[in-house]
């Protein structure tokens, strides 16, 4: 989510009020989830899952643009057709992998990571080689940048599809769209808690030099809320979640609010460095998005690993 600016600036139009911010962003993320949600949703069928697809390489491509956009605004090279292409590639080998196009119905979790990885080396082979044919001799850090750029968006995001296509597990037919459910929705009452309660009872500046609206009281508050919601949730949805009870959804919902706050805080970074405020302009009150999937980043391969290591074991 995008940082608090400040109420004042000499000659700037008036500031618009904290609750009226909150709102754009909550009616955004509402639609946009909303919209991502019923993709994931829409069932099995061949339509429905290239839907699926395309919203994931519309993030994902999207999202790489905006990143890149970061690094040039800070002055670095980096290879972005390269890394935007390369993302794209390694999302839909992902998908057609776990679809069972490539080996027919094999989605193994090792093995699929193992694809995976293989997609990835490639790619790192690939940077090295094109820095041969480029003009500059700053190879360290275009490699670098564009490496980061794949590994912080698409690769990240990839965790989703490994959810929405879990596997069953001991005969177990395990709806992995639900754990994409919960753990986007824990994650985005975090960023919800956080804003509350920092706007209403904010004092203690958390890390003012990275992030000057963050505060601890606000931290308080989306551990709070994610954690509280968090349980809420697993009882509603009972078997629905498999192996979840309530000591696993207590640590589910402070970890994915750690994770987020965490999350949140990286994108801060590069946007500080950047000297930009948000990564983009797509959605009202939120920015782009990088602002949009900033926490969720961080949180998808967390739920994935704790499926897979501790509920499925």
């Amino acid at each position: 989510m995008p940082d608090v600016a400040p109420n004042h600036v000499s000659g700037a139009p008036p500031a618009v009020s904290k609750g009226r911010v909150f709102l754009r962003r909550l009616l955004s993320s509402v639609i946009l989830w909303g919209v991502v949600l019923g993709a994931i949703f829409a069932g099995r069928n061949l339509v429905a899952e290239l839907l699926f697809l395309g919203l994931m390489l519309g993030i994902a491509g999207l999202g790489l643009r905006e990143f890149y956009g970061l690094v040039e605004k800070r002055g670095l090279q980096c290879f972005k057709t390269w890394g935007i292409v390369g993302g794209l590639l390694l999302m839909a080998s992902t998908f057609a992998y776990l679809e069972g196009w490539v080996v027919p119905l094999n989605r193994i979790p090792a093995k699929a990571n193992d694809f995976e990885t293989g997609i990835l080396i490639v790619f790192v082979l690939g940077l090295c080689l094109r820095q041969f044919f480029s003009k500059t001799t700053v190879g360290l850090v275009s490699i670098s940048t564009t490496l980061l750029g794949l590994m912080y968006v698409p690769w990240l995001l990839n965790f989703i599809q490994k959810l929405h296509f879990f596997p069953a597990v001991n005969g177990v037919a395990i709806d992995g769209n639900f754990y994409i459910f919960y753990f986007i929705l824990v994650t985005k009452f975090s960023d919800v808690g956080a804003y509350v309660t920092g706007s209403l009872i904010g004092r203690h500046k958390m890390i003012p030099r990275i992030s000057p609206g963050k505060t601890w009281e606000g931290f308080a508050g989306a551990l709070v809320v994610s954690t509280g919601l968090s349980i809420l949730f697993a009882h509603l949805a009972g078997d629905r979640l498999y192996g979840m009870n309530l000591l696993h959804a207590t640590v589910l919902g402070i970890v994915l609010s750690l994770a987020a706050v965490v999350g949140d805080l990286i994108e801060s970074i590069f946007k500080r460095e950047a000297g930009v405020k948000d990564s983009g302009q797509w959605f009202p009150g939120i920015g782009g998005i990088l602002d949009l999937m900033d926490s969720l980043l961080f949180n998808a391969p967390l739920m994935y690993l704790y499926l897979r290591h501790v509920l499925t074991r």
